[in-house]
């Protein structure tokens, strides 16, 4: 799909730089971009993810200090 977007001038002259010596479209960084922010931000799989990693700590397994570890350093990474 093509769409319009406004890009402040000092973002979009570094894209260019980059799009340029990485030969690349400049299509492909703005979907790369845009998909890594939509899964960032995708609150169904934040919420799957944070729900596993607490039945993995009930669940008692004989791992359960490395699952609290992990769940830990999730919510960490989270933008709240």
């Amino acid at each position: 799909m093509k769409t319009a977007v406004s890009i402040p001038d000092d973002i979009f002259a570094a894209a260019e730089e980059l799009v340029s010596r990485l030969q690349l479209s400049r299509s492909n960084p703005s979907a790369q971009a845009l998909a890594e922010f939509v899964a960032r931000h995708d609150a169904d799989q934040v919420t799957a993810l944070m729900n596993q990693a607490v039945l993995e700590v009930r669940a008692g397994e004989p791992d359960a200090a490395f699952s609290q570890k992990a769940a830990k350093q999730v919510i960490r990474r989270i933008e709240w």
